[in-house]
């Protein structure tokens, strides 16, 4: 018999806005599984091909393109299913960084069921650019410390990934204000979460 797709939510925001935060907190809760385009991108050594070809795309605020991302998205899920490091049974797939814009919604529309769009987002951009500016003075990423870098990446946001919320039913969406403490955040966050746990648990039941 065919495995049903895994259960996800989708942690979809712009630049800053904390999915990978909430992605991280999230995950290191029973029944949950984070997954990050962007640290999957960051785990390609450095001098690889396709490290190489990664850091060409997001050094200039870029995505990187879809056809490369989704197959190695799938390779490195498909490996964590395999080594039992995500169990699709009982853990929900945090989704974060993918899909980036439309066409990646309809090449993984067969590989995950969407139960939940979680937009982290508002109308103002500036706190978020001031966010990740002061992300990368601490943590010395230097695709976070070029502010025409950072604001080009808001740019290709509302043009290439904001549409991504109009692939998705309506009811399948829920807003979330990504501005506060972080445990704030994680408070409405979770509101929106674990309803969605508990009719996956009842399902798995």
């Amino acid at each position: 018999m065919t495995q049903p797709p895994p259960a996800a939510i989708l942690l979809f925001g712009a630049p800053g806005s904390g999915k990978g935060t909430q992605g991280s907190v999230l995950g290191r809760l029973p029944g949950f599984f984070h997954l990050s385009s962007g640290e999957i991108f960051r785990s390609l050594e450095p001098n690889s091909p396709d490290g190489q070809f990664v850091a060409e795309c997001t050094s200039g605020g870029n995505l990187v393109p879809d056809d490369f991302t989704v197959s190695l998205w799938r390779k490195q899920l498909a490996e964590w299913i395999n080594d039992g490091s995500f169990d699709p049974d009982c853990q929900i797939l945090l989704l974060d960084g993918i899909p980036r814009n439309s066409a990646q919604c309809g090449m993984i529309d067969g590989d995950v069921d969407v139960q939940l769009v979680l937009h982290l987002g508002g109308d103002d951009y500036e706190p978020l650019v001031e966010r990740i500016l002061e992300r990368g003075r601490k943590q010395g990423r230097s695709d976070d410390t070029d502010e025409a870098v950072v604001r080009h990446r808001f740019e290709v946001y509302q043009s290439e990934s904001a549409p991504v919320l109009e692939f998705y039913p309506n009811e399948l969406l829920a807003h979330v204000d990504p501005i506060g403490l972080p445990g704030e955040v994680v408070d409405r966050v979770l509101q929106l979460v674990l309803p969605v746990q508990r009719r996956f648990l009842d399902r798995s039941n």
